[in-house]
């Protein structure tokens, strides 16, 4: 190929050379039938419908401008109605992960008997603990449903996680806590099956505008979630005119966001029993490998292809740390090296990063993409990461010093910039390999927010620089990264020349 022709598809990584991009491509959209329903992958903005698009559009190319290659067009159209009864469902999950975020190192604090420092330690741990849960029962979700159906194990794991979002704000004690967040883990997987019954109930010409209704659905979760969490946490004193004197609320004053959570829950339930098809048996899949005699080892091996994954790896990596660190950072008081903001304030700074970062994604992504490339943006984002992390060091810094005004002028604007973070291509704009990162990470997300968390109680218990030892870690492993883009494979830019 000459370094001034086209590439093919502006949005493919080209892990394949040109002299063999068929069998490799195939392979690699083969092997990632299987690993996309083992990893949930960070909680950022999601780019299924990106990958969806890649592959409809190789498929469209392969055949000759839509003729038929040995198997007819399938033309069946995409029942909406069920897609978005399934995007509803999806709500759930990323609902019941990120409520709990907006009030728990309060609760903690509050229930736990511990001292301030210790708050990052246990709330680090009960985060880590539902990814844990979830990841070890994702698989065998998946092969329950391969068994019983779809729609059985979906109304299964539903009224699980109902049940024990529900009752996580009744806890009194850490072990409560702890026992609660990991039975609603244990039920998590339920998203295997969202996404099988989404693929299920299209084809290869719908699965793009499927998936892209899958991905707004994940990241509405992730609005929700805090601000159910923030909103309705302590009623009692958030809204005293109303709830004030209402000893219910007095006594558990974190159980009306889990209560409201958990009956959202209990409506998808509803919605999967009453209105929900079944779909187990419209399609078959083929197995690793089954098309031309490539394994997932071979596919590994190839080269370039462990570069891209374990870049994909490294920004999934610091989005997890900067999330886990980030909540108890804003709880944990400004005498101790943290921001001191209440339950309520939380949220919104959460929802304000949601917001920010699904603007990136939709509205700023595809035609900086289209014109920069997946190297490109990759460059720019690890460049910036470090600058990043350093500012909340900075911002607290600005609050001890009693310059507040100065901070609420550019600390708002800052968060709204972190969503630059997360428009760095992950794993499915970094090859078709995506998958094989995606259950990289969900093992990530399982121990990373309990380790930083302890380095971050750590450093503020004993106020190590001040309370800023975490951001030394965090800035060292985003310089990491900017080192590491540098050996990114030139069949990883993924971009159009003009």
């Amino acid at each position: 190929m000459s370094p001034h022709t086209p590439l093919r598809n502006e949005r493919e990584p080209l892990l394949a050379p040109p002299t063999e991009p068929t069998k490799v491509r195939d392979a690699l959209i083969t092997g990632s039938q299987v690993y996309r329903d083992v990893g949930t992958g960070s909680y950022g903005a999601e780019n299924s419908s990106r990958d969806a698009e890649v592959n409809e559009e190789d498929n469209n190319e392969e055949n000759g401008n839509g003729e038929d290659n040995g198997e007819e067009e399938d033309e069946t159209p995409l029942p909406l109605g069920q897609i978005l009864g399934l995007c509803y469902i999806r709500l759930v999950e990323p609902v019941a992960f990120f409520s709990v975020f907006a009030f728990l190192n309060q609760m903690l604090w509050e229930i736990g008997g511990i001292g301030m420092g210790e708050v990052g330690f246990y709330s680090g741990l009960i985060e880590s603990l539902f990814s844990i849960t979830e990841m070890i029962l994702m698989v065998h979700w998946g092969r329950a449903s391969d068994k019983f159906g779809r729609k059985p194990i979906m109304i299964t794991s539903l009224l699980g996680i109902s049940f024990a979002t529900g009752i996580f704000g009744f806890g009194r004690s850490i072990g409560q806590l702890i026992i609660f967040r990991c039975i609603a883990g244990l039920f998590a997987g339920t998203i295997v099956t969202i996404r099988t019954m989404i693929s299920e109930n299209s084809t290869k010409k719908t699965q793009a505008r499927a998936f892209s209704y899958f991905s707004v659905a994940g990241n509405l979760g992730i609005l929700m979630g805090p601000l159910i969490g923030g909103a309705m946490s302590e009623p009692a004193k958030q809204y005293p005119s109303i709830f004030g004197g209402v000893k219910f609320f007095e006594e558990f004053p974190f159980a009306l966001p889990t209560i409201c959570t958990g009956l959202f829950a209990l409506s998808s339930t509803l919605v999967a029993a009453f209105y929900i098809k079944e779909t187990l048996g419209k399609k078959k899949y083929q197995k690793v490998g089954a098309r031309d005699g490539m394994t997932m080892s071979e596919l590994l091996k190839f080269p370039g292809v462990a570069r891209c994954i374990y870049i994909s790896c490294h920004v999934n990596l610091m989005s997890t740390i900067y999330t886990s660190v980030l909540s108890v950072f804003w709880f944990t008081p400004i005498s101790l090296g943290g921001l001191g903001f209440s339950p309520f304030r939380i949220s919104l700074f959460i929802a304000l990063a949601g917001f920010s970062q699904a603007f990136w994604m939709i509205v700023v992504f595809p035609p900086l993409h289209k014109r920069v490339g997946t190297v490109g943006i990759l460059r720019a984002c690890a460049f910036f990461w470090p600058f990043l992390f350093a500012f909340c060091p900075f911002a607290n810094f600005l609050l001890r010093m009693g310059w507040e005004t100065t901070f609420w002028v550019v600390y708002p604007t800052t968060c709204g910039q972190l969503a630059l973070n997360d428009i760095a291509p992950s794993s499915e704009t970094l090859g078709t390999l995506n998958s094989i990162a995606l259950a990289v990470t969900s093992g990530t997300r399982a121990f990373v927010p309990a380790l930083f968390t302890i380095i971050f109680a750590y450093g503020v218990t004993h106020q190590i620089l001040w309370g800023y030892f975490i951001w030394v870690f965090e800035i060292l492993v985003a310089i990491g990264l900017v080192i590491a883009v540098q050996f990114l494979p030139r069949e990883a830019y993924g971009r159009t020349k003009k």
